[in-house]
């Protein structure tokens, strides 16, 4: 017998989507957010968080979806992603889903034909649908490679 999935919930845009609980550090309020220079266009820059550079990533845009107006609902989803800590900007963050193992479907053959899919299943939960996120593929290896030197506080040179 497959166990629950526990998942946090999270929107960007109309759309509610989940990532495994075991990759979510925390949520927290979007503070200044700190452009970088030739960084990808998903990529919405830096923040200090307790000390540390997280690099931070518009999943809206990442998405390729159109340009919303700012609320205080927007979170940062800090989560640990191939040995790194990034920061993904979603409109609302707030619930801790449990779906179980039953209600979880691959996605749909269009949607495994899309070689950049983020979506790696769908859950059925109160009659809405949760889209399973694969958070390796939403930042493909060299995007995360490239993040990496985002991570790392700038020293000056002696």
């Amino acid at each position: 017998m497959k166990k629950d999935l526990h998942l946090v919930g999270f929107r960007v845009g109309r759309e509610t989507f989940g990532v495994p609980i075991a990759m979510v550090r925390e949520i927290v309020r979007v503070p200044e957010i700190t452009a970088v220079p030739n960084a990808p266009d998903h990529v919405e820059g830096v923040i200090n968080l307790r000390g540390k550079i997280v690099p931070v990533v518009d999943l809206r845009r990442r998405f390729g979806q159109p340009e919303v107006q700012k609320s205080k609902t927007n979170r940062i989803l800090v989560v640990d992603l191939a040995d790194k800590i990034v920061g993904l900007i979603v409109h609302s963050a707030s619930e801790v889903l449990k779906i179980p193992a039953a209600d979880m479907e691959a996605p749909d053959t269009l949607l495994q034909e899309n070689q950049n899919n983020f979506v790696i299943g769908v859950g059925k939960l109160h009659g809405r649908l949760i889209l399973l996120l694969d958070l390796n593929k939403v930042l493909q290896r060299g995007e995360l490679n490239g993040l990496n030197g985002l991570e790392q506080p700038a020293l000056a040179k002696a």
